[in-house]
C-alpha cells in the first residue's frame, strides 16, 4: 500500500467516526496546550526577572554580611559609614559606591498617612542604580553630611499622601519626625517582588538618628567595566574583613544572581512542563484504547483486506498511521490553544508569558510521538490478525 493511499484510508477511517475521533484528540489537545501555556509563563517569568536585575544598573556588586548560602542563618551588619569611605578608597571613586539602611515606617502628611520603605542612603544612589526622577530633585552631598531632613518620595507614596497636588516643598513626617520633600521618583512598579513605588529616600545620616543607630545594611558598588568587577569584590571583602574579623562578607554580581535566580526557575519551568506532560500521557492513554477497540470493531474489513493482498505491514501501517493523524492533529490545535492561552494571560493579567518556539516543537513532538508509541500495539495487533477467522467475525 503506497503511503499516500494509507493517509487517504486512515483519514476516511477517522471522518467516519467523528465524534469519537474528536473526543480521543481531546485529551491531547489539552495537554499540548497546557505544556505550550505554562512553558510560556515559566518563561515570560524567567525573562521579567532577568530584565527587572538588570535594570538595577550595570556592573554591579552587592556587598552584605554573612555568608549568601543556602541554610546560612541571617548576620547583623557590624558596617558604618567608615567602611564605606574604605571602600570608596578601593574603588577609587566615592560616586560609584552607595549605601542603605532601610526600615518599614509610617508616613504621613496631614490627615493622608501610608507605609513605606525608608531608605537611608548617600547622594550616589541615582549614579549606582538606576532611578529617574519625575519632578523636583535628589539628595546632595550637602544633605548627607549635616544629616538634613529632606526625603525624595516614590511615585506610590507621593500619590497616597498628597494626591493630585505638587508636593515637592512640602512637610511630611516620618516616625513622627518632619521632613521636606524636594523630589519624586517616576513610576517604577514592582522590582523582584519589591514594590519600588512605595520607597521614601533620606539621608543616611538622618536615617541612622531617626533609627538611632551608626550602622548600614549594606553597599552597592558600580564596577568601571565587567572585567574588573571579580577583582573589585574580592578586594572589598579583604578590605571589610580586615576592618571587622569576626564577620563574613559576600560580594555578589548581577550574573550570579541571575544564574541563581535562572537556575531556580529553569527547574520551576521544567515542573510545569511535566505536569502538564501527564495530561500527554493520559491522552496517549486514550489513543491507545481507542485504537483497539477500532481494531476489535474492524476485524472483518482487516480479514477482507488481507484475502486480496494487503500484507501485515499494510495493515499495521494503516493503524499506525490513523494513530499518529489524531495526535499530529490534536497537537496542532493544542499549539493553538496554549499560544491563544498565553497571549491572554500575558495581556490581561499580571502574570508574564512569553511563547518560544522550541516549547512549540517539543509539544508537537510530544504529540507525534504520543501517537506513534501509543499506536504501536494496536497496530502490531492489526496486522498478526488470521484472515480466515477475521472474516468468520460476526
Amino acid at each position: 500500500m503506497r503511503v499516500a493511499e494509507a493517509w487517504r484510508v486512515a483519514l476516511d477511517a477517522l471522518r467516519a467516526n467523528r465524534l469519537r475521533s474528536l473526543l480521543t484528540m481531546l485529551g491531547v489537545v489539552i495537554g499540548v496546550a497546557a505544556v505550550v501555556a505554562l512553558v510560556a509563563i515559566g518563561t515570560g517569568t524567567k525573562q521579567l526577572i532577568e530584565r527587572q536585575v538588570e535594570g538595577l544598573g550595570s556592573n554591579l556588586l552587592i556587598v552584605v554580611p554573612g555568608k549568601l548560602t543556602a541554610g546560612a542563618a541571617p548576620t547583623s551588619s557590624p558596617m558604618t559609614l567608615e567602611d564605606a569611605d574604605a571602600v570608596s578608597r578601593v574603588v577609587g571613586d566615592r560616586s560609584r559606591v552607595a549605601v542603605t539602611i532601610a526600615s518599614g515606617e509610617t508616613v504621613r502628611a496631614g490627615s493622608r498617612s501610608a507605609f513605606a520603605s525608608m531608605q537611608g542612603v548617600l547622594e550616589t544612589t541615582p549614579s549606582v542604580f538606576v532611578r529617574t526622577l519625575a519632578r523636583g530633585a535628589y539628595l546632595t552631598r550637602a544633605d548627607v553630611s549635616t544629616g538634613r531632613r529632606v526625603a525624595v518620595l516614590g511615585a506610590g507614596v507621593a500619590r497616597t499622601l498628597f494626591g493630585d497636588r505638587d508636593p515637592i516643598g512640602r512637610q511630611m513626617t516620618i516616625g513622627g519626625v518632619r521632613f521636606r520633600v524636594i523630589g519624586v521618583f517616576e513610576q517604577l512598579g514592582q522590582s523582584l517582588g519589591v514594590d519600588r513605588d512605595g520607597e521614601v529616600h533620606v539621608p543616611v545620616t538622618a536615617a541612622q538618628r531617626l533609627l538611632g543607630t551608626d550602622r548600614i545594611d549594606g553597599l552597592a558598588i558600580r564596577a568601571p567595566d565587567r572585567d574588573r568587577i571579580d577583582q573589585l569584590g574580592a578586594d572589598v571583602v579583604a578590605t571589610l574583613t580586615d576592618r571587622h574579623p569576626d564577620t563574613d562578607f559576600s560580594a555578589v554580581t548581577q550574573e550570579q544572581i541571575l544564574g541563581v535566580l535562572g537556575d531556580i526557575l529553569g527547574v520551576l519551568t521544567g515542573v510545569l512542563a511535566a505536569i502538564a506532560g501527564i495530561s500527554l500521557l493520559v491522552g496517549g492513554v486514550g489513543v491507545s484504547n481507542i485504537m483497539l477497540v477500532s481494531v476489535r470493531e474492524r476485524t472483518k474489513e482487516i480479514g477482507l483486506r488481507k484475502a486480496v493482498g494487503a500484507r501485515p505491514r499494510d495493515i499495521g501501517t494503516q493503524f499506525l498511521l490513523e494513530a499518529v493523524l489524531l495526535t499530529t492533529t490534536g497537537g496542532v490545535l493544542g499549539m493553538l490553544l496554549g499560544a491563544a492561552t498565553a497571549l491572554i494571560v500575558d495581556g490581561l493579567s499580571p502574570v508574564p508569558a512569553a511563547l518560544t518556539w522550541w516549547s512549540m516543537a517539543l509539544a508537537f513532538g510530544v504529540s507525534a510521538a504520543v501517537g506513534i508509541i501509543f499506536g504501536v500495539v494496536p497496530a502490531q495487533r492489526a496486522g498478526k490478525l488470521d484472515p480466515v477467522v477475521a472474516l468468520r467475525t460476526e
